[in-house]
């Protein structure tokens, strides 16, 4: 899969702009605030509708314009692909080859990618939410079934919160059984495809870990979630637990078990990283994640996902660079960074100034 142009217009600090990437290593560069993440930016939202920076869509329209518009033609082993996606204060229009879409998820694979940015050090040292996330992410664009059951389970989820904070006792446990049904028919589906990719994830994640370390570090990532099996087993643990739970869920006003309170253990040398890990170590662990989705992807539909590394590589080692470009020469890539001198066999650099590009 190949982005081959983005088009943007009153995107962030872009007029109007286009990028026409090869299908390799593309180097986005220059001095800080002029665009360069933008750019990684735009192409993420083509794949997701949504951005990892911003809070409102509103935030991406030009300073002083009505409305901002991004388009992307990727090829991909189906054929040709036109995402386009308009920007307006309080709202934004999505097409796929020239349709417009209604449900986001209808956007999603349609163009696939991974992200990895300074923030994702978060996916290791911070809060689960931030590894649930990092899953989310990528089983979003992979299955659209757990896209719906995701969004349909935080919406029975906090219905089911809003109940146990503020109805009576009485009808909360009437009405309990019947949000609790709904709600691990879902949970299972989420479950099932997290446990899934876990399984396929671990042993990629430490073979990338191996290789970016020259085998000095083993990595190992499992899920700490205590549910297993097919879905239908899946949702009878979890009808038993949101029962077992129910008393303590009602005393605190929110709902103690389920997916949402799953997690991802990543320990290196058999330590947790998020607590004994250096930051390098921490880093190396998030960008090892990064890779192995890739392989995951490609193992589902048979072709890599677009890369997207915005100012990723500047905290690595030489050494460690080098071991990565390595690594993924073999995919389209577009890197970020300030200095053109960190990847020296790029296959296409765009030098970018205030919102704009100004040569090689």
């Amino acid at each position: 899969m190949n982005i081959e142009t983005l088009y943007l217009k009153n995107f962030r600090n872009y007029r109007e702009e286009t990028f026409s990437f090869s299908g390799g290593i593309n180097v986005v560069y220059g001095r800080n605030a002029q665009g360069k993440t933008n750019c990684a930016e735009a192409v993420f939202y083509l794949c997701t509708g949504y951005s990892p920076r911003a809070t409102k869509d509103s935030q991406v329209i030009r300073y002083g314009e009505e409305s901002a518009y991004v388009t992307g033609t990727a090829a991909t082993s189906y054929g040709k692909v036109e995402v386009g996606l308009t920007f307006f204060p309080k709202s934004k229009r999505v097409l796929v080859n020239g349709v417009e879409v209604m449900r986001m998820g209808e956007l999603l694979g349609n163009i696939n990618s991974v992200f990895f940015n300074p923030n994702d050090l978060k996916l290791i040292k911070e809060s689960p939410e931030d590894r649930r996330k990092f899953m989310d992410i990528s089983l979003s664009q992979m299955n659209r079934r757990y896209f719906y059951a995701l969004q349909k389970y935080k919406k029975i989820l906090s219905q089911r919160n809003r109940l146990l904070k503020e109805g009576d006792e009485e009808t909360v446990r009437e009405t309990l059984p019947v949000w609790d049904e709904q709600l691990a028919a879902h949970a299972a589906v989420i479950v099932a495809e997290r446990n899934e990719f876990l399984k396929v994830l671990s042993p990629l994640a430490a073979d990338a870990h191996s290789y970016i370390t020259d085998g000095k570090e083993t990595l190992a990532v499992s899920a700490s979630g205590r549910y297993e099996g097919d879905e239908k087993s899946l949702k009878s643990q979890i009808i038993a637990d949101l029962n077992d739970s129910r008393e303590r869920s009602m005393a605190l006003g929110y709902t103690t078990v389920g997916p949402h309170r799953d997690d991802i253990k990543i320990k290196i040398n058999g330590e947790d990283v998020r607590v004994y890990g250096s930051q390098g170590q921490q880093r190396t662990a998030a960008l090892s994640l990064k890779l192995a989705e890739l392989e995951v992807f490609r193992l589902r539909f048979g072709e890599y996902p677009v890369l997207l590394l915005d100012d990723a590589l500047s905290e690595l080692d030489a050494q460690r660079r080098a071991r990565v470009i390595g690594r993924i020469k073999q995919l389209q890539t577009i890197i970020t960074l300030t200095d053109r001198d960190e990847v020296p066999a790029a296959d296409r650099y765009f030098h970018i100034e205030e919102g704009g590009i100004k040569g090689e």
